[in-house]
């Protein structure tokens, strides 16, 4: 199979602005427009060949090696083909992106998949804020998809979000589905403070205890049929999720009423014997 390998030489010293390294903009260019199609070290034009050694052609598969934090934007709005980051990523990486998956073996910066459509973006290690976020200004953030955080993520995970799937491994910090307005959130590692804060639809759900937010109402211990379906989902990217009643069963609060809204946060409590 036919792929394209691109290996960073030089670390670059202000970010890299490097949205055309994505399945849709390399997969029918040869080898030499793949080294002469444009990126940005800060406002300075370069080509991608001055800070990547580039190998292969017309693939839409993209593995990328190297210690990338600095490079942004990777897999904009890709709407096809995958891409393989051996190494960490910096910030908006899969932003907007429609289809097509993304897995990365290290950390990412903030606004993973901020706003994308579709797609699944797999992260090993951790990430940063805006994860699936709506960016500034912008009324939603993503609507379809699904994210998977390995490690702990940063502020404002889920803002805005509409539709679609994020979970993260380890703890996240403040406010966890801040203006949510639908989607699942999951949270295997439970979270900071302010979890929900101003949401109007949607479902967060942690595997931890978390505190919980004055303006959210208990309503009752149950096991929701459809955290089986999520189950099924999730399995299919190594993420465990407790359905059983005999394990235990979960806390569900409603809210934001200071909104209104009509979220839910269940928590999940084990049985005494499991």
């Amino acid at each position: 199979m036919s792929i394209i390998k691109l290996t960073l030489k030089e670390q670059p010293t202000v970010p890299l602005e490097a949205e055309v390294i994505s399945p849709d903009t390399l997969a029918t260019l040869s080898h030499q427009e793949i080294c002469a199609r444009p990126i940005y070290h800060g406002k300075r034009p370069c080509r991608v060949d001055d800070f990547f050694d580039v190998e292969g052609e017309r693939s839409e598969t993209l593995h990328l090696t190297g210690n990338l934090h600095k490079v942004r934007w990777i897999g904009r709005a890709m709407s096809r083909g995958s891409i393989q980051v051996s190494g960490n990523v910096g910030m908006h990486l899969g932003a907007q992106m429609t289809g097509g998956s993304i897995a990365v073996s290290g950390d990412a910066s903030d606004w993973v998949g901020a706003e994308m459509q579709g797609g699944t973006i797999q992260v090993n290690g951790n990430a940063g804020g805006q994860i699936g976020g709506g960016y500034r200004g912008s009324l939603s953030g993503m609507n379809q998809g699904t994210i998977v955080i390995g490690g702990t993520a940063g502020l404002e995970v889920g803002l805005r979000m509409r539709r679609g799937t994020i979970v993260i491994g380890g703890l996240v910090r403040d406010f966890a589905g801040l203006q949510m307005k639908g989607g699942t959130i999951v949270m295997l590692g439970g979270a900071e403070i302010r979890t929900g804060a101003w949401m109007r639809r949607g479902t967060i759900i942690s595997l931890k205890p978390i505190q919980m937010m004055p303006t959210f109402h208990y309503t009752s211990h149950y096991n929701p049929t459809f955290m089986n379906v999520y189950a099924r989902h999730l399995a299919t990217f190594g993420v465990e999720l407790p359905c059983d009643s005999r394990q235990g069963s979960y806390a569900r609060y409603s809210g934001d009423v200071s909104v209104p809204g009509s979220g839910e946060i269940l928590v999940w409590n084990p049985s005494q014997s499991a």
